[in-house]
């Protein structure tokens, strides 16, 4: 196999002296001792194309084939069963579909990292370690990696790895990695080396003759090397390739600045807010003709896709996961944070301005941006809002655009130029859990309930960019951040409306936010750090949420800090007309409105999970379903046969009179020890009340017998049990929470007078403890005020400094006499 190498020198001048190579259009040659013999392992047409390619590139050796991914599939050939290559997250659809291919036929263990963090890297780098492929810019994100940085560390830990860099993004014009060290360089040369849309094609360069001799076997041996005829017009696009680079980078700097104008999320390593561009200025020549942005609704992105004329190649203009990047399942796009509503744009050498004017008519015509009149005349464009009012963009991006951050927020009005100040007050309550604590491991049947002691929070406005948590019940914690400039937002993607969190956590936030975005540890209360972050992954994943005051537990936390969020941004829509409504029953009593689980409590609950799983790692899903629906739940985790799943239990739901007695016994334990606990018999909905609250207490009795002999109790519990259980009270109590500790439960049926109710309790604070009456089940998530009540509308600016002020003691009775609430 011949290959253009850089000391071939003027190897092959044409007899003719012709300006312009020739296409040698032969499958073979004459002769038995020239220089080529058969087309597939030599030909001078590509051997000057090569030879070329490899001077531009900064290369010994070059080699050219029938498109990029065949050049990968070259590259790959190398590698042996059982060799492990680490791989980019964010990368060329085709790749990741080879690399899968090679994980499951050829024995090849492939780790896919953010290779944006050299850390990543070397988490999985070994001596083993066979290939490391980097591609920077990434496809389609725009990520940068650091190139020369990767490559020293795979140099000292794993000498023998190959370090491949797939280089199509920026082209030999703008960036060269073998200059800082990488060992095989590819690019696809049918687009930027090329630039006709003519032709496919494939490169690959080197400076290791060990390799080049590989390659060159591997290429003769599979036969793919490019023919005649495309070496002839790659060789004829490589010549104007400088030119046309530099135009396309202007009209691309021209389009992504304009974008980011209008307020959209934009991928282009030129911008001076992209987080990689100090890297790639080190790095590269020019920042290419490539960018990307979110619109934050798919079916948008198709629209604008749709309605461009000029920008009508395939790709020139395309939504990756529809097009290059489909071949990837749609859980692994999400788990790597690929956006579905993502648009990227190749810049061709076409007119600028001809440029602009098709993406703006394509914006208006699919309702992207609106025109707004300006006071001096003429009109500007701004990003517009989707259907159901959200602001399209980052949280960054939607500060600029008019709605501020936290603790005092501002939202838009759709169709409207002008911020519209709105209070949210937002409740939910707490869970107990009264039968099987740790069942749910086993797949045996647990039960949660509602209880009335409630966490509030407050959304309300402000207009210095600053973002204020306040957790009062956390020894007055509070915290005041800089939007802008105060928190890790080059870490942070946001979810598109109407799509789903992924499965996994984003970690790479968790752990900025960890890094960089709390207050110095040491000065506040440890409980507040869990709070904090959970509070700043969903405000920047999803948007801007301010909340203050009444802590109760995580759960209920989880699903007051998410139906701020989806409240603030329209995310979700509460009925205008309730379904079910019961008038004042009292002059303190105001007369609230109930409405079912359905609508927008199961997307709170969805968003109220992800926080538990900030919290607590893996959750069950019971508490924040409890937080947010009330009630109580039977639920049971897959195993021994079961599938997962939660059944409402009827007898609980809704607001009731029954009452439980929640005691503080100041219990802890480091270890608990786990056993399956017994099934429950409690999830058939058809059971009457009274039926039902004998089953629990008879539960109960059973519960705290097993945790007993596993050690799990404690001297107060039993002091506790020793008063509600005896005569003449004769009441059911077991400890609630084990796996930590902290409270005794005793159930109340509803026939306990309140006479012996009141004896309990003054029973149990002469024994020194601190009791809580509450109710258990009854309502879920609550928002004030009820909406469709114009009348009530002035409330929503008028709570703050009450609230603020308002001591937890008294939050609960000043919240239920503002007015109607809404709930669950």
């Amino acid at each position: 196999m011949s290959a253009g190498t850089i000391e071939d020198g003027d190897f092959q001048k044409d007899q003719y002296g012709s300006s312009s190579v020739p296409i040698y259009q032969t499958a073979t040659f004459k002769g038995m001792n020239g220089e080529y013999d058969y087309t597939r392992s030599g030909n001078p047409t590509r051997s000057h194309l090569e030879h070329h390619i490899a001077k531009i590139s900064s290369a010994r050796h070059a080699f050219t084939v029938s498109s990029g991914m065949a050049a990968l599939d070259v590259i790959t050939r190398i590698l042996k069963p059982g060799n492990e290559v680490i791989a980019g997250d964010d990368l060329y659809g085709g790749t990741n579909r080879l690399l899968s291919y090679l994980k499951t036929h050829a024995g090849v263990i492939v780790h896919h990292v953010d290779t944006t963090d050299p850390k990543a890297v070397l988490q999985f780098l070994t001596p083993s370690t066979a290939m490391v492929l980097l591609e920077s810019p990434t496809n389609p994100l725009l990520k940068i990696v650091d190139l020369a940085n990767i490559v020293l560390d795979v140099k000292e830990r794993a000498p023998d790895a190959i370090v491949v860099v797939d280089n199509t993004m920026m082209s030999p014009y703008l960036q060269r990695p073998l200059e800082h060290g990488a060992d095989l360089v590819y690019d696809s040369g049918t687009k930027y080396l090329s630039g006709h849309h003519d032709l496919m094609a494939g490169v690959i360069t080197c400076n290791r003759d060990d390799l080049a001799k590989q390659i060159a076997f591997i290429i003769n041996a599979v036969g793919n090397a490019l023919t005649p005829f495309d070496s002839f017009l790659l060789l004829r696009g490589t010549k104007t390739l400088a030119i046309r680079m530099d135009r396309q980078q202007a009209s691309a700097m021209r389009v992504a600045s304009y974008l980011d104008r209008l307020g959209f999320q934009v991928h282009y390593p030129g911008l001076a807010n992209h987080p990689g561009r100090e890297i790639h200025e080190r790095l590269a020549n020019g920042f290419g003709a490539v960018l990307s942005f979110v619109t934050d609704d798919k079916e948008m992105s198709e629209r604008i896709v749709g309605a461009t004329r000029l920008w009508g190649y395939q790709c020139q203009l395309c939504m990756p996961c529809l097009m290059s990047h489909a071949s990837i399942d749609a859980s692994t796009r999400a788990a790597r944070g690929l956006p579905e509503d993502l648009i990227r744009l190749c810049v061709g050498i076409e007119d600028s301005e001809d440029l602009l004017d098709d993406l703006e008519g394509a914006l208006l015509e699919a309702g992207a941006i609106t025109q707004i009149t300006l006071p001096e005349g003429g009109v500007t464009y701004r990003r517009a809002f989707a259907g159901n009012g959200d602001v399209f963009g980052t949280p960054l991006e939607k500060l600029s655009n008019g709605v501020q951050g936290p603790a005092a927020q501002t939202a838009v009005t759709p169709g409207s130029t002008s911020p519209t100040e709105t209070e949210f007050f937002v409740s939910a309550p707490g869970k107990v859990i009264l039968f099987g604590e740790h069942a749910v491991v086993y797949g045996v049947t647990a039960i949660a309930a509602a209880v009335d002691l409630r966490c509030y929070g407050l959304v309300t406005p402000r207009s210095d960019g600053k973002l204020t948590l306040s957790l009062p019940d956390l020894d007055g914690f509070e915290h005041t951040w800089d939007v802008k400039q105060g928190l890790p937002w080059d870490s942070a993607s946001s979810i598109p409306l109407n799509a789903l969190h992924p499965e996994v956590l984003d970690l790479r936030l968790v752990e900025a936010i960890t890094q960089r975005g709390l207050p110095p540890s040491g000065s506040y209360d440890p409980r507040a750090k869990a709070a904090c972050i959970a509070f700043l992954y969903i405000y920047m994943t999803r948007s801007a949420l301010p909340i203050g005051a009444g802590l109760g537990s995580s759960a209920s936390y989880s699903a007051c800090i998410s139906t701020a969020l989806l409240l603030l941004h329209s995310r979700i829509s509460l009925p205008s007309e309730p379904p079910q409504t019961r008038g004042p029953t009292s002059a303190d009593d105001p007369g609230h409105v109930h409405v079912s689980h359905r609508g927008f409590a199961e997307e709170v609950n969805k968003w109220a999970f992800i926080s538990e799983k900030v919290l607590h790692g893996n959750p069950s899903g019971v508490d924040n379903a409890v937080a947010v629906y009330g009630g109580a739940l039977a639920f049971t985790r897959a195993g021994f046969g079961k599938r997962s799943g939660m059944e409402n239990i009827q007898g609980l739901q809704g607001p009731r009179d029954t009452k439980s007695l929640v005691a503080g016994v100041g219990y802890k334990r480091e270890k608990v020890c786990l056993r399956c606990l017994p099934n429950s018999r409690l999830a058939d909905p058809e059971l009457s009340r009274e039926t039902l609250l004998q089953g629990l207490s008879g539960l109960i009795d059973e519960n705290h017998a097993h945790l007993a002999s596993l050690g799990v109790s404690h001297a107060s519990l039993e002091t506790i049990r020793e008063i509600t259980t005896a005569k003449p009270y004769g009441l059911h109590t077991k400890l609630t929470g084990a796996g930590g500790g902290g409270c005794a439960v005793t159930l109340i049926p509803d026939s306990f007078r309140d006479i012996s109710t009141s004896a309990v309790i003054a029973s149990l604070k002469e024994a020194g403890f601190e009791p809580y009456l509450t109710s258990v089940g009854g309502s879920g998530l609550g928002v004030f005020p009820v909406p469709g009540h114009p009348s009530e509308s002035t409330k929503r600016t008028t709570l703050h400094a009450t609230f603020a002020e308002k001591p937890a003691s008294e939050l609960a009775a000043w919240a239920n006499g503002k007015g109607r609430w809404l709930f669950v």
